[in-house]
């Protein structure tokens, strides 16, 4: 995978508007998602995919 842009605030979840804090690259794509929904889908999408960035250990700074 290569380098991607940090995620901000203005990306959402693509399942419910949340904060993203997770995309997913695909070959047909990308999917943003909350650390929620990153997370559920997760196991899912891993066969499929080509990249995961995953900031959701920015929820955990104060």
């Amino acid at each position: 995978m290569t380098e991607t842009s940090k995620l901000l605030v203005s990306d959402r979840c693509d399942v419910c508007g949340a904060q993203a804090y997770m995309r997913v690259q695909l070959a047909g794509g990308e999917l943003l998602f909350c650390a929620h929904h990153g997370n559920a889908n997760k196991a899912k999408l891993e066969p499929i995919t080509l990249g995961w960035h995953d900031q959701s250990a920015d929820l955990n700074q104060a």
